[in-house]
């Protein structure tokens, strides 16, 4: 999509040679001073993607909602929500981009609605209307209790009574998601009917929220990668993909070796990448999760990533990424958010971004944006957040150990506001914003960053910019390297005509480090984040988050 392109890349889809790039709208850019992100506002920083080599953007959902779940709770599939413009902005949005050589990529939630949908608010009304069977309904027990004691994710019951007809409904993330019933094929016709309108209005495809939980047997208990899951896509793929040029990217926290080809396998006709988490939930808590985070483990983290480039190396696809709206910014998670931070910003992104597959920045990553520190309940808007507080709270964890877990691993580290300068609101509102701002956006913003020869951003351009000058980026095979080292992460990739080697200090300590014999490439120095960066030759001294890339011609 974007307008660099080789030779080489049209053997490739053109979201295999592309970089994506989320934006989380309600936290993007507002044009008219209310406080919350709009569409207008995304159009007015198109630039900003453009210059710096963005072929499509991710955006999370702009369709009418409650905004229970910021966006994730969908009472109109084919409508704006008003807080973000009218679909006039959006088919201006989708016009200004295409001219900027960038496809928008919708986000498509369809495990769940809003419980203000109008589907649910018949479905409510009469056990006999049409829509009532677009949801997954059960009698009491006996007793008139739920079905089952199933949890929600975002904290309390699964099952919801509504008294008027006497049933529970299944609101897996939260009484306001009531959870939509795939075994209806009236129900899959209508959703397939309204991707197909999307697509008749120009998006270069979707990302698919939650989606390995369409496939769910509820009464067997089973919910990720249900036994109905391939059946339903392959169906989707039918219905709306086939003969489209467009991208797919399914949110799958069930992905794992073992399974990953069912989704995107060439002969499955299912999705073209899935984004996995196995990297992600490695560091969660048996007891906790992500509110109480073991010590990062590198090996780990290595391992983790050299199976999914394995698994993926001849067939299906990688969509590489360490952040989106609902995980924490990957410099203070990976790397380091003080006095290292422009080095560990410009590492991790170098370490993501040549490895194969399509890589992802979500907004603000481009310039190190940091989390967030919380210190009072009040400051908290995710509803995710809000949920498990009571109950963390309820089960006898303290204040400052839960606010210390959501400073680390928290929704809302994501959602602050983009930095975009030194102004009051950091340039993303001339109103008062949904959620406070980072303090430090006097210091981190765009604009400053922009100035900078030396910035995260101007980095980044190199970056994405390699992936257009050397095919050995997409096409080259990943070769691990120094797989037990504790301080490194290493690896190389190469094609019938290339060799490229990185190099990278995951620690904010000088560590001395040796290429294995075999792989000393020597060559050209592509791309350091340091001055002076030594040869990839013999015994070296990475300084701290250091990162090294060199590429030689194969003999």
């Amino acid at each position: 999509m974007n307008a660099i392109t080789s030779v080489r890349e049209n053997t490739y889809a053109w979201w295999q040679t592309a970089t994506g790039y989320q934006i989380y709208p309600l936290s993007f850019c507002d044009s008219n001073g209310d406080g919350y992100g709009d569409i207008p506002g995304i159009v007015s920083r198109l630039d900003h993607l453009a210059d710096l080599g963005i072929g499509f953007i991710w955006l999370s959902p702009v369709y009418r909602s409650p905004m229970v779940d910021n966006g994730y709770d969908i009472s109109d599939y084919r409508d704006i929500a008003p807080v973000f413009g009218t679909l006039s902005d959006f088919d201006n949005l989708v016009a200004e981009a295409r001219k900027r050589g960038i496809g928008i990529v919708m986000d498509l939630v369809v495990n769940h609605s809003s419980d203000q949908h109008r589907w649910f608010q018949k479905a409510c009304l009469d056990i006999h209307a049409p829509e009532h069977d677009f949801y997954i309904w059960r009698d009491p027990k006996p007793d008139g209790g739920p079905p089952s004691d199933l949890k929600a994710a975002f904290g309390g019951p699964a099952w919801h009574f509504v008294p008027e007809i006497g049933q529970y409904y299944l609101g897996y993330f939260s009484a306001a998601q009531p959870d939509l019933n795939w075994q209806n094929p009236a129900l899959r016709a209508e959703i397939y009917d309204m991707m197909n309108w999307w697509f008749d209005r120009g998006i270069a495809g979707f990302r698919m929220d939650v989606i390995d939980l369409i496939g769910k047997d509820v009464d067997a208990g089973i919910f990720e990668s249900g036994p109905y899951l391939h059946g339903f896509l392959k169906e989707m793929h039918e219905k709306t993909l086939a003969g489209r040029d467009v991208v797919t990217v399914g949110e799958t926290w069930s992905a794992t070796r073992e399974n990953a080809l069912l989704f995107c396998g060439r002969d499955r006709q299912e999705l073209s990448m899935v984004f996995q988490f196995n990297h992600v939930i490695a560091d969660h808590d048996t007891v906790h999760g992500k509110w109480k985070p073991r010590p990062f483990d590198l090996v780990q983290f290595k391992s983790i990533f050299s199976e999914w480039q394995d698994i993926l190396a001849d067939d299906g696809w990688n969509a590489l990424f360490l952040s989106n709206h609902d995980l924490p910014r990957q410099v203070s998670k990976y790397g380091d958010d003080g006095i290292f931070r422009v080095q560990s910003a410009k590492m991790l992104a170098t370490v993501m971004h040549l490895m194969k597959g399509t890589p992802f920045i979500y907004q603000g990553e481009e310039i190190g944006m940091t989390n967030c520190r919380f210190t009072d309940v009040d400051q908290f808007r995710d509803v995710e957040t809000l949920g498990h507080y009571k109950a963390e709270i309820a089960a006898g964890v303290s204040q400052e150990d839960f606010f210390r877990g959501v400073s680390a691993n928290g929704r809302e580290n994501a959602r602050t506001p983009m930095q975009w300068d030194n102004l009051p609101q950091a340039g993303f509102t001339s109103g008062k914003p949904w959620i406070d701002v980072n303090p430090n956006y006097r210091e981190i913003n765009v604009a400053a960053d922009r100035k900078n020869p030396d910035g995260i951003y101007s980095y980044y351009r190199k970056l994405i910019a390699l992936r257009h000058r050397y095919p050995v980026v997409t096409d080259g095979r990943y070769v691990p390297l120094a797989q037990d080292d504790r301080s490194v992460f290493a690896y190389r990739r190469e094609n019938d005509a290339r060799m490229l080697t990185v190099v990278a200090n995951f620690t904010g300590e000088t560590v001395r480090f040796a290429l294995p014999q075999d792989s000393r490439p020597g060559g050209e120095i592509l791309l350091n984040n340091y001055p002076a960066p030594p040869a990839l030759y013999g015994a070296i001294a990475l300084r701290p988050y250091e990162v090294i890339v060199s590429v030689s011609d194969k003999a």
